[in-house]
């Protein structure tokens, strides 16, 4: 069976179940988010790092790797959301074919009870 045909074939088994298929509305702005945070933390770091390279008194240094430190968490903030919001994608199309193949089955057996009863 070609890979198409039963790509189709699942979508004709969900869609004769009628199953929720579509993405959670926080999805795609969770990734989004995500993508938002990693690349304003990394902005940050860099531009607070090469400012306290400029500076000569160690306070002001300090301080601005503290900032830099504080982007980067924001940065790894961001990976973690966006990385959530992937396997969650996955995860529920994963559960979504383990429900169709299970009913599938469920039928199998139903209709081979039948046969022999």
């Amino acid at each position: 069976m070609l890979t198409e045909e039963r790509r189709q074939q699942f979508k004709d088994d969900v869609a004769r179940q009628r199953l929720k298929t579509d993405t959670s509305r926080f999805d795609g702005a969770a990734r989004v988010a995500g993508l938002l945070a990693m690349v304003a933390g990394i902005a940050g770091t860099l531009v607070a790092y090469n400012v306290s390279l400029t500076k000569d008194d160690m306070r002001d240094v300090g301080s601005l790797q503290t900032l830099a430190i504080g982007f980067l968490a924001v940065t790894v903030l961001g990976a973690a959301l966006y990385l959530a919001a992937a396997v969650t994608r996955v995860l529920r199309l994963w559960l979504l074919r383990q429900l169709v193949e299970q009913q599938s089955q469920t039928d199998q057996i139903a209709a081979a009870l039948r046969e022999n009863a």
